[in-house]
Formats: structure tokens, sequence, C-alpha cells
């Protein structure tokens, strides 16, 4: 990343204090962390997830993102959300969408 550009504070396992410090450069920095090559299908579900965060305020479960990559790949897309993310949902893609890490789900 640019030594110029200001990362947001993030805290002790790697999430964002704040999510709305979010845009696509925090994306890739946080993406390159966890030594994903981001990707269109990546980016798609990345977008899925911040437009559910500004309206809900909250990050999304898995099962939307599921039934949203479903609808869009068909059926046999059930698991490219952990193709995607292979050290798992919170682990990988909460974090590099930006969203705090949700504290009642498990690391998956």
């Amino acid at each position: 990343m640019d030594a110029t550009i200001q990362f947001p504070p993030v805290d002790a396992e790697g999430y964002l204090i704040e999510p709305m410090d979010w845009n696509e450069e925090v994306a890739l920095e946080l993406a390159r962390q966890e030594n994903i090559e981001l990707t269109d299908d990546h980016w798609d579900v990345l977008r899925f997830m911040r437009d559910y965060y500004a309206e809900h305020q909250i990050a999304v479960d898995v099962r939307h993102v599921i039934k949203h990559l479903a609808e869009k790949h068909g059926p046999e897309s059930r698991n490219m959300v952990f193709d995607l993310f292979p050290y798992g949902y919170v682990k990988q893609a909460c974090k590099i969408a930006g969203m705090k890490r949700p504290r009642a789900w498990s690391t998956g």
C-alpha cells in the first residue's frame, strides 16, 4: 500500500474498528494481508456485503451471501463463498469487506 495513504484503525485481529472507513483501497490491502487476489466474484460479494451493511447497519449473514451467489451463478455455486474465502466467511470475507468482527458468530 502507498506509504502516503493512512490506513484506518483496526482491532487486534485486523478488523476495521469503524466500518465506514472502508473503501476499495482498504479492501485491497486487507485482501493482500489474507493472501487473496480479488477477482470480479470477490468484488461482487464484497459489494453485496457493503450494500447490505449500508441498509441494515449489520454484517450480512453468510446465508444471504450464498443466496445472492446462487441467484447469480446457479445452485451449484452453493459453496462458492468458501472457495473465494477459504479460511472462512468471518475470518476473510467480513474482514476484507470492512465489517467489525461479528462477536456472536463462529470464525467459519
